[in-house]
């Protein structure tokens, strides 16, 4: 699923790449992706695209005339940019990847794909912002939330911290694969429970935080869509590394997995060198 650092790397790219231009036409191919009926896509055919930015994981193209294309692209979803279509025809509703194509004038643009057979990526076209649910239901964000905010929504909600951390109305902006990396870089268990962490461990989370986030946009900013999903997996230190070595200790990476998602840690560098072997049942919180 991209997360804060793809999603501000993507708006970064079409910041450089696509402002300035204007749309050709924008096209629907998923007609479930598009969760808004008002204004029409046609509305965006002549306007320039003035601004790229990020909500959380939000990406948030804005088009003259305070016209905003929001997309959540959800845990399977992508932006490719194109320099040329293959095709000038226009896209027909169908079972493919691809769910949007903004076309520009000078020939490029970029599609809005989702792979697999969960359909979750949505779009809204919107002259609000208040328009987007998930939007309005955003949290401060997470890399720019200072301590004393930061402290003050962990414990806001009580709860495993790892489910707290990726909780978009909490904090926005942080996943299952980066907040894995953050936990391990603040050398918590992902089920410590919030409102027993201590001032210190919270701001050896915060800090943690801050790092992780702020190194991985650091990576992603001025690489080409395409190249943005090796470069977060390559900085990528225990998510997505089960069995692999924990490059801080050695200790090998486990994992911890459930109905739909799983999670990934070091015990040596997490949990005082004991498995979390039960689950979310688990009893070890320190």
């Amino acid at each position: 699923m991209p997360e804060l650092p793809e999603v501000e790397a993507l708006a970064g790219y079409l910041r450089q790449r696509a402002v300035g231009r204007r749309v050709d036409r924008l096209e629907i191919a998923a007609i479930s992706a598009l969760k808004t009926y008002e204004p029409a896509p046609s509305a965006v055919s002549g306007r320039a695209v003035v601004d790229a930015s990020r909500h959380g994981k939000f990406l948030d193209v804005l088009f003259e005339g305070d016209l905003h294309l929001v997309v959540h692209l959800a845990r399977a979803g992508w932006l490719h940019y194109r320099e040329a279509f293959p095709s000038t025809t226009p896209l027909r509703p169908g079972k493919g990847p691809i769910a949007l194509r903004v076309r520009l004038d000078d020939g490029s643009g970029f599609d809005l794909t989702e792979a697999g057979t969960q359909k979750k990526l949505a779009a809204y076209l919107v002259t609000d912002l208040a328009e987007v649910p998930g939007v309005v239901k955003l949290g401060p964000d997470a890399l720019a939330a200072d301590l004393a905010t930061f402290a003050e929504r962990l414990r806001s909600r009580r709860g495993q911290v790892k489910g707290v951390l990726t909780d978009q109305s909490v904090l926005s902006g942080v996943g299952n694969a980066y907040s894995d990396e953050i936990l391990h870089a603040a050398k918590l268990s992902p089920f410590a429970i919030t409102d027993r962490l201590t001032d210190d461990q919270l701001a050896s989370l915060h800090a943690a935080t801050r790092q992780v986030l702020g190194d991985a946009v650091e990576r992603s900013l001025g690489q080409r869509a395409a190249e943005l999903k090796g470069e977060k997996r390559s900085g990528l230190k225990v998510h997505a590394r089960t069995g692999l070595p924990c490059p801080v200790c050695g200790d090998t990476v486990r994992e911890v997995s459930f109905a739909d998602s799983s999670l990934q840690y070091c015990a040596t560098c997490q949990t005082g060198g004991k498995p979390l072997a039960d689950r979310r049942l688990s009893r070890l919180v320190r």
